[in-house]
């Protein structure tokens, strides 16, 4: 009976979100919790799970999971248990075990660790030793470390943005371990780096100009030699020395087919860099155009974007509407705790005036105006499409004239419309719906929408890269640096 352990850390951070994030940011998962929560879910490890189910005298043993919200760096000291619990479980299989499958982010950071992914994986390496094949899946925004690298066996990475595929980028981690495993294919990986970070509406995979290195990734995948194959475009809010993108083609052994294709993808990539960017429309104009539009119409405000580690506190959209008096309906969220304290004091009904936003990131100002209190909730809620819990802790819905607010204590994804839903709002009843993410699938909003503004607003994740302040990552890094040269060099990693 060959045994294979399934375990997950999975966080994404804005460097540039000045609100640290705590340990009470993650949903932990423990033994069994892990199986039970997954199974039948679009997840990694649910995708792991079925696949895994299918091959015989074969047990999964499961142990741990953390799954975080994204937000600012993460307490190093939180990461620190985080990692203690992770390990924990793993020793009591050491010497009976036969492989692990492990669901990473790959945009982690903390106040202290640059590479915590990495170290994670190095401390996990020490404890089954070298001879145990551990696969690790990624999303397509994570960044592939070269300490990540010598320490598995195997990566796997999502291929749609938006993200749909998360089970199935499962399923093929555990397809690869079971090579391993069973059919005894000797990985070797060639990763390709790329100075460039990227963001835009050319990196939807189905529709953009990105779509022809995954379409590429996954053409030869279907070749029996290759055993996994992907391109990441990194977080480029995660602000860490190897910060970039990269392509990256592991084979059974044939370092000239790994080389070739990540050469390939990564070759075809770089002339589109400048294509791959963001197209703003400026915070005045979006608004002025929005007043004389029968709608409905969308804000999308990135620069705030939870799903990418941001806040949620910002308001710079609503200060724009107010000050030219905007003629429509109008639905937003924030993130402001103390807003909802002061609106959970009140009665449904009441009419209190109230600051909103601005409380956590200081390039916005709060916002007061006289609120009626609509609802009070505490409801944890399951995204449309993504398989994640999300917890928004104490909130309410304010309306104050033509506008209507959901305040959270805490940030959550903001991928869809299950803020508004979990609280009883629909995005459809309102002229104009403010989306604080960069992108969503389409029928949640483009499909219905006159107009879909990506407003140039500030914020921690602002499409608009130079504006953000890079410190960490190296440089010349395009579009920081417009003179960023690429002479690509092959890096190998095998075990």
């Amino acid at each position: 009976m060959k045994k294979i352990l399934i375990m997950g850390c999975t966080q994404e951070i804005s460097s540039f979100n000045p609100a640290p994030c705590r340990y009470d940011f993650f949903e932990i998962y423990r033994a069994d919790e892990v199986r039970k929560f997954n199974t039948g879910r679009n997840s990694y490890i649910g995708g792991a799970i079925e696949e895994l189910n299918k091959i015989p005298n074969l047990e999964c043993i499961y142990t741990y999971h953390a799954e975080g919200s994204a937000s600012g760096p993460l307490e190093h000291s939180a990461f620190l248990k985080i990692v203690e619990e992770f390990l924990e479980p793993i020793k009591k299989y050491s010497d009976n075990v036969d492989g692990a499958y492990i669901s990473l982010h790959g945009a982690m950071g903390t106040t202290e660790e640059l590479d915590p992914e990495g170290y994670l994986l190095e401390e996990v390496r020490k404890i089954l030793g070298n001879k145990i094949p551990i696969v690790i899946s990624l999303d397509l925004h994570g960044i592939l470390t070269s300490k990540m690298l010598e320490n598995v066996n195997g990566v796997v990475s999502l291929h749609t943005y938006p993200h749909v595929d998360f089970s199935d980028t499962g399923r093929r981690a555990a397809k690869m371990l079971k090579k391993i495993i069973i059919d005894g294919v000797t990985p070797v990986a060639a990763r390709v780096k790329i100075p460039a970070i990227v963001r835009g509406n050319e990196l939807i995979t189905e529709t953009g100009l990105f779509g022809e290195q995954i379409r590429y990734a996954k053409n030869i995948s279907s070749d029996k030699e290759v055993l996994s194959a992907g391109f990441l475009i990194s977080n480029p809010f995660t602000d860490v020395p190897e910060l970039c993108s990269q392509s990256y083609v592991f084979t059974d052994g044939d370092r000239n087919l790994a080389s070739t294709s990540a050469l390939r993808m990564a070759t075809d990539f770089w002339p589109n860099r400048s294509k791959l960017q963001g197209n703003f429309v400026s915070l005045t104009k979006s608004v002025s155009l929005g007043s004389t539009m029968k709608g409905p119409i969308a804000f999308t405000d990135a620069a705030d974007a939870p799903s990418s580690g941001a806040p949620g506190d910002s308001n710079a959209i609503l200060v724009e509407m107010v000050k030219q008096s905007y003629p429509h309906s109008v639905l937003g969220s924030v993130v402001d705790p103390k807003a909802v304290e002061i609106a959970n004091e009140n009665e449904i009904g009441n009419q209190v005036k109230i600051s909103v936003g601005g409380l956590l990131d200081s390039r916005h100002s709060p916002l007061e105006l006289d609120w009626e209190i609509i609802s009070h909730s505490n409801s944890p809620f399951i995204l449309e499409r993504w398989a994640f819990k999300q917890d928004p802790g104490p909130s309410a819905v304010l309306k104050s004239g033509s506008i209507t607010l959901v305040v959270m204590t805490n940030p959550v994804i903001q991928v869809d419309r299950s803020v508004y839903f979990a609280n009883g709002l629909d995005p459809r009843d309102f002229h104009s719906t403010i989306v604080k993410s960069p992108h969503c699938e389409p029928e949640f909003f483009d499909d219905w929408v006159e107009e879909n503004f990506n407003v140039d607003a500030p914020g921690s994740t602002s499409a608009n890269l130079p504006t953000l302040g890079h410190v960490n990552c190296q440089r010349p890094m395009y579009p920081l640096d417009l003179d960023a040269d690429f002479n690509p060099v092959v890096e190998f990693f095998s075990r």
